[in-house]
């Protein structure tokens, strides 16, 4: 079994804003498309992708959920899930053969594929799920931070950070050294109450979730002015068509 290194002073992560998230996906195909030309391990493989069940395997996934607060209105909630590079990472120590690794330097847990022998009990050691086997090559597949990019001067700065946070749209993902009480990641933890994912799991995740705002009723209604009759006299254009398309078929007279 393999021993997890001495905490780290850097701990770099992802803080994801649940709020500002829209369920894109777009991190997603970022993830898939950097991390499947990368020279870090094998490319991540899709079965049957036109066919009737296609099937691949994939670093970050986004899940939509539908929430009702007490007292407040439903609201939906998009749930990004990727590796969260935990300083207790259970994934590492039940790894037979060490293939499964913290990195002291940044706190980044990787796979050496080269050691990986596709027995799957990292996978069931992760509480989070953040693990997938790729069936065509037959090892652990996992976030990697983007370990290829952050460090590559070989980019542009702006384009040193994952590729997840590079895309997104929304802005709802930020990366950065959650180890440093004064770095912008953990301000915004601190500022928004950022919270650790299954906590009584003991894993102590370093990658930290922001909550998302409770929505006020009268936010349901903003498009509610803009649904209104345009004309409910029974005079004028809108009158004259709204009784021409009743008498077509299917309409009410």
């Amino acid at each position: 079994m393999t021993t997890l290194p001495p905490p780290s002073a850097v701990k770099l992560g992802l803080v994801i804003d649940l709020d500002t998230c829209v369920g894109c996906h777009a991190c997603v195909v970022a993830c898939k498309a950097w991390n499947t030309q990368s020279d870090l391990g094998a490319p991540l493989s899709d079965q049957d992708p036109y066919g009737a069940d296609p099937s691949g395997t994939f670093l970050n996934r986004v899940h939509s959920y539908e929430v009702t607060p007490q007292d407040r209105p439903t609201q939906q909630v998009h749930f990004p899930k990727s590796c969260l590079h935990c300083d207790d990472a259970p994934c590492v120590t039940v790894c037979p053969t060490g293939a499964s690794y913290k990195r002291q330097a940044d706190g980044i847990v990787l796979v050496n594929e080269d050691a990986c022998i596709g027995c799957g009990l990292c996978a069931w050691a992760c509480p989070y799920g953040a693990r997938e086997m790729d069936p065509a090559a037959g090892v652990m597949k996992k976030c990697t931070l983007c370990v290829d990019r952050i460090y590559n001067e070989a980019l542009p700065e702006v384009d040193r950070t994952p590729a997840c946070v590079r895309t997104c749209p929304a802005g709802a993902r930020h990366f950065g050294d959650l180890g440093d009480a004064d770095s912008d990641v953990s301000k915004l933890v601190a500022e928004r109450g950022g919270f650790d994912l299954m906590p009584e799991m003991g894993t102590k995740p370093v990658n930290k979730y922001l909550p998302p705002r409770p929505r006020d009723a009268d936010q349901i209604n903003i498009l509610a002015p803009l649904l209104a009759p345009v004309a409910s006299d029974g005079k004028g254009l809108i009158a004259w068509l709204d009784k021409a398309l009743s008498k077509l078929s299917g309409g009410h007279a």
